[in-house]
């Protein structure tokens, strides 16, 4: 009897351990959050959002506008561009956006490439 009971312990132990989300899937799941918080507003895919439409003017078709559609974004782009600004978009403080942050809405936006 206590070797059933042990092997189906083992069992459920072993269910709930493959059934937790993979730690990349994790991360990208807290960087969408991170992408709607801070940059949605302006750069999610709605040709309606400021960002969208002023990068679809930019490249005319050749790149996606919508960032989380886009491939071709290295992680020290991604980075330089939050901390930095570029015309009306704000840079992003540390305050506001954190390092870690950062680093999950990178995974995140990166995880399109995979």
């Amino acid at each position: 009897m206590k070797t059933h009971c042990l092997i189906v312990l083992m069992l459920l132990a072993g269910l709930a351990v493959a059934s937790e989300p993979s730690e990349q899937a994790v991360s990208a799941n807290r960087g969408k959050l991170v992408f709607d918080q801070w940059c949605g507003i302006c750069h999610a895919a709605s040709p309606r959002m400021p960002g969208t439409a002023s990068l679809a003017a930019k490249y005319g078709g050749s790149l996606p506008a919508a960032l989380e559609e886009r491939t071709d974004m290295p992680p020290a782009f991604i980075k330089y561009f939050v901390r930095n600004g570029v015309l009306i978009m704000p840079a992003f403080r540390k305050t506001e956006i954190t390092d870690a942050d950062l680093e999950l809405l990178v995974d995140y936006l990166k995880a399109k490439d995979q």
